[in-house]
């Protein structure tokens, strides 16, 4: 792998880590159902005019589009503002690469190997060690949404793994047509007409510039280029960067909002991190069984 595309999957890594910032500063601008609806409308618009449909039948965009863009963020989005901060739910949300492997089990009879196994269990630990930390800057109701929309991010890699080789950009750009009307309706229905249209008239730059990143920057730029690493070098070559994304989280949330860790968070960290590594350094694994679309995006 060249140095230039090394430096490109660090970026992404970088940028979907300190996404998980940006969202917290989003969420102090808009509801969190609003906020997830005009992430997938400007990520969707205007590029789905000029990016072709990937050939993928309609049913696994729609699929994808519900699964992805509506229950995982909607978790995600509503986790963080209740109570998960942004590093926590950085990490917390890798475990998604766990509930694959068992869904995987499940539903298509893949048996994880023991390394794998042995890596799910260091990571549950550390996600115990992280539930008995709970205090005042963090919440059960946080930990339990941000652990949902990992789960509902393995369920989407399910339906990825159906997808078969596509160009990510042209897929992430047409699921992303799909969530924005389901999530007006609900943020409409839950979070009221008043709620969203205040928060839309007092739209400030802080809010517009966090739109813009998690649409453009997380989403578009972030999936293109990690697409074109997949097409060009594969996944088992391209996977590990993903171990990159919690650990920028983690530092970005610290530095620019001052999220405090302490040991026993850094030590469950460790674990969960050492449970992915565990999980992602096993070619054959990656190789055969993985969905080409499986990102740690966010």
């Amino acid at each position: 792998m060249s140095p230039l595309h090394i430096l490109m999957l660090v970026l992404v890594a970088a940028v979907w880590g300190f996404n998980f910032v940006v969202i917290k500063l989003g969420l102090d601008n808009f509801p969190p159902l609003l906020f997830s609806a005009l992430r997938f409308l400007f990520a969707a618009l205007p590029l789905a005019f000029f990016i072709r449909r990937p050939d993928v039948p309609w049913r696994l965009i729609l699929g994808i589009g519900l699964m992805l863009g509506v229950v995982k963020f909607s978790f995600l989005f509503i986790g963080m503002n209740v109570g998960a901060p942004p590093g926590l739910a950085s990490l917390l949300l890798q475990s998604q690469a766990f509930f694959t492997v068992l869904l995987a089990f499940l539903i298509y009879g893949d048996r994880p190997r023991p390394l794998q196994v042995a890596g799910m269990v260091l990571a549950f630990s550390g996600v115990a060690l992280i539930a008995s930390s709970i205090d005042g800057t963090f919440t059960v109701a946080g930990l339990v949404l941000v652990l949902a929309a990992a789960v509902a991010w393995a369920c989407s890699n399910m339906l990825m793994k159906k997808v078969g080789k596509v160009q990510m950009l042209n897929l992430m750009v047409w699921v992303s047509l799909v969530p924005p009307i389901p999530l007006f309706i609900i943020s409409a229905l839950f979070e009221g007409w008043d709620r969203d249209l205040q928060a839309l008239a007092n739209l400030n730059l802080e809010g517009a510039g966090a739109v813009l990143f998690v649409a453009y920057g997380a989403t578009v730029f972030g999936f293109a280029v990690w697409g074109a690493m997949i097409s060009r070098y594969g996944v088992s070559t391209v996977a590990p960067f993903s171990l990159l994304v919690p650990v920028f989280g983690m530092s970005s949330a610290a530095l620019v909002l001052g999220e405090d860790f302490g040991l026993l968070r850094v030590i469950a960290a460790a674990l969960i991190v050492l449970g992915l590594v565990m999980n992602v350094f096993n070619p054959r694994w990656l190789a055969r069984k993985a969905p080409v679309g499986e990102a740690a995006g966010s």
